[in-house]
């Protein structure tokens, strides 16, 4: 039986540590977003917070998630 040697090294992360932070950022966003969307006041959410200002916050945290995932920042020398 052959021996595997195992890398002590571990694998890289698949991202960088300021996509993560943008990451749970954007996390927080949506949260909020949909916090707004509860402090509706207006029966069944058909108010401004309910139909405009909380779904806009939500999207606005969605693209900030887009962005995490594809950003590469850039490597400095």
């Amino acid at each position: 039986m052959s021996k595997v040697k195992l890398d002590k090294e571990q694998p890289p992360f698949a991202m960088e540590r300021l996509n993560y932070i943008i990451l749970l950022a954007g996390v927080g966003v949506i949260a909020l977003g949909f916090t707004i969307m509860a402090m509706d006041s207006e029966q069944h959410g058909f108010g401004f917070f309910g139909l405009t200002l909380g779904p806009i916050v939500v999207m606005i945290g969605f693209i900030a998630q887009f962005f995490a995932i594809l950003y590469k920042p850039k490597k400095s020398s």
